[in-house]
């Protein structure tokens, strides 16, 4: 039985082909979907749509579904076409007849809508909290190694002095803007859309800022149409959100699955962290880095993806936005995995010193050399010409101390300031409000 169905049965290949794996994406959204029915209902008895004693039953019900989601307790039965006819079914074989009134004033459409958005802006919650992590073993790192030289590049030639502290601290900085990225999608996620129902209100007396209050959310898409607009762009921001970390995660995956190759052997890994290779012997292969590397760069797709499922959908409901939940949850678990082993692997990471004594890096001091003649005195092209002379004609000899000074260079790479930019942006999340919210629907 479908809570839409009337008389008629649905042909099974229908069915089957429509439900898809709705059953399966829709486990994700279990929790959600009950903290929205616990705030709807009350907000329900509050408009004298339910009686106190058919509350308290209906309350005490999905709290005790609520404990058993969290348990792995709860499934989805067959024949069961998704998460919110669970629930409305479970409940009222439990309680009842009071079980059958908790749908006044929703559709299924309002109740996903408000499903996705608790259960995303947890995700995100999780995300900026593993971000953090990794943030603080980079910071750590480059910190510890700020002095330690290495090559930079340009153009993949030698250009500059680098140094391990740079490398690290750069990648902690891109974390600052990643996170003003999930920001926003967060504050987008965090408005309520329920009362919306079916995408054009109901003429029931809803509270919907009362519903607001309840859940944690900042605000409520007003406009009830645009809140089911709201399905499709929400994943959408969420996505390009995550695809910033993930691009971020790429390019470190990148720099150590180099690094790590004989080729530059500029850092190490302990052999247990490495594979190895079934013919040679000697392979010491990067490949939690290259799997990083391929899942994010997937995940930088993702954005793309969804525009493209989502695209000229006429106003309204359409079923295509049931697919965006096949793309997006693994999505997230991907990314979420590559930031846990991200910070582990750089946990255990080895870099080496004393790169630049090899004389292939002799050129990498030239502008060094440069400035030092402009410092006493020299005018810059006239300087620029005689290192230019002295490496064409193989006269050259570096002196290769480093002089840096300025605000993130080699000698001062600010960490303090990132790391202050950093807590400014997380403490703009205000995670508290939701935590503290949620905790008191189910207590």
């Amino acid at each position: 039985m479908k809570l839409w169905q009337k008389s008629n049965d649905v042909d099974r290949e229908v069915e089957r082909f429509t439900v898809g794996r709705d059953r399966e994406m829709d486990l994700y959204l279990a929790e959600a979907d009950v903290l929205g029915s616990l705030a709807h209902t009350r907000m329900l008895h509050a408009v004298g749509l339910l009686g106190k004693e058919d509350l308290d039953a209906v309350q005490r019900g999905l709290k005790t579904i609520y404990r058993e989601i969290a348990e792995g307790k709860f499934t989805i039965e067959e024949g069961v076409e998704d998460v919110h006819s669970q629930v409305e079914f479970l409940l009222t074989q439990r309680v009842g007849e009071a079980g059958k009134k908790i749908h006044s004033g929703r559709s299924r459409n309002d109740q996903v809508l408000v499903d996705l958005r608790i259960f995303l802006r947890r995700q995100l919650r999780e995300i900026v909290g593993q971000c953090g992590e990794l943030f603080a073993v980079l910071q750590q790192l480059s910190e510890k190694h700020k002095e330690v030289l290495m090559p930079g590049y340009t153009h993949w030639q030698i250009a500059m002095p680098s140094s391990f502290g740079l490398w690290f601290g750069a990648y902690a900085e891109s974390l600052v803007d990643d996170a003003e990225m999930l920001l926003a999608a967060y504050r987008i996620c965090n408005k309520n859309p329920l009362g919306s129902a079916a995408g054009y209100g109901s003429s029931f007396p809803l509270d919907r800022k009362m519903t607001t209050r309840l859940l944690g959310f900042d605000t409520l898409d007003y406009n009830v149409i645009y809140a089911q607009m709201g399905r499709g762009k929400t994943e959408r921001v969420t996505a390009q959100a995550l695809s910033s970390v993930a691009a971020t995660l790429a390019r470190l995956a990148m720099d150590n699955t180099m690094f790590l190759s004989q080729n530059f052997d500029f850092i190490s890994y302990p052999a247990e962290l490495t594979t190895g290779s079934s013919i040679m012997p000697h392979k010491k292969n990067p490949d939690v880095w290259e799997l990083i590397r391929g899942k994010c760069n997937l995940l930088q797709g993702l954005p793309n993806q969804i525009a493209m499922m989502t695209t000229n959908l006429p106003l309204g409901y359409n079923r295509d936005l049931q697919l965006l939940k096949e793309v997006l949850f693994p999505a997230i678990a991907d990314l979420r995995s590559c930031l846990s082993m991200a910070a582990f692997m750089l946990g255990n990471i080895r870099v080496k010193e004393h790169i630049l004594d090899d004389p292939k890096y002799d050129y990498l001091f030239s502008v060094e050399t440069v400035n030092n003649l402009v410092l006493s005195g020299v005018p810059f092209r006239e300087a620029y010409r005689r290192v230019g002379l002295d490496i064409e004609q193989r006269r050259f000899r570096p002196q290769r101390q480093v002089h840096h000074t300025h605000e993130g260079s080699i000698g001062n790479p600010c960490n303090d300031e990132i790391s202050a930019l950093m807590q400014q942006t997380v403490e703009r999340f205000d995670f508290g409000k939701v935590v503290s919210a949620e905790a008191d629907l189910v207590k």
